[in-house]
């Protein structure tokens, strides 16, 4: 064998070792990867599990819808920062609904503070409550929301449906500036605590009603 065939027979000896190692480096970035986001995905259920728990641990023996939906309010906020916050809440007699939701206080929100919340017209309201399901902004523009477009396209917003067995209490409405939208992992946090906010809602002794 003659110079020149050894160093084709080396170069090519040289390519399929660095595809080797290329491919093997593919697969632990893969698997690197998988670990990276179980681990991530272990870290979120136990802060979702810890994070409920607290929650649950806060409202039991609340008897006074103000105190509880102020409670769940601060709490909610301290574990989703910078979200401001309304419930709507069906009453005995029909679909005219409560708006709460001022955590600086335990009182209801006052009307005409400028929030997401006063653009909610009455038949929006009822057309989220009987969509009982987790609606977007996008959603709620096609339900008819009204206002400043400019100004509401600055805001990432969501309402999570409050229920009972498929039976609508309301609805949590949560939002803030778009620069920070309102991740999965936040909606998901909220959804865990919500069938204990809803039983919790439903036992205080106030006229609400629980519509399907």
């Amino acid at each position: 064998m003659d110079q020149k065939q050894r160093h084709k027979r080396l170069r090519l000896l040289i390519h399929k070792l660095n595809h080797e190692r290329k491919r093997q480096a593919h697969k632990i970035d893969i698997l690197c990867n998988q670990f990276i986001s179980a681990q991530r995905d272990f870290i979120q259920r136990l802060n979702t599990i810890c994070f409920t728990a607290n929650f649950y641990e806060a409202i039991v023996g609340i008897g006074d819808l103000n105190s509880l939906l102020h409670t769940a309010c601060r709490l909610i906020k301290d574990e989703i920062p910078d979200v401001n916050m309304a419930f709507f809440l069906r009453q005995a007699g029909g679909f005219k609904s409560r708006l709460w939701g001022d955590c600086e206080s335990d009182q209801p929100t006052v009307p005409g503070r400028q929030h997401l919340e006063n653009y909610f017209a009455p038949e929006l309201v009822n057309s989220i409550c009987e969509s009982n399901k987790v609606c977007t902004l996008d959603d709620m523009f096609a339900m008819g929301l009204q206002g400043s477009t400019g100004g509401l396209n600055k805001i990432s917003a969501v309402t999570v449906p409050i229920g009972l067995f498929g039976s609508s209490l309301g609805f949590m409405l949560i939002y803030r500036p778009s620069q920070n939208k309102i991740t999965a992992a936040d909606l998901h946090n909220i959804s865990a605590i919500i069938p204990g906010l809803s039983r919790a809602i439903q036992s205080c002794h106030v006229p609400l009603h629980a519509a399907d």
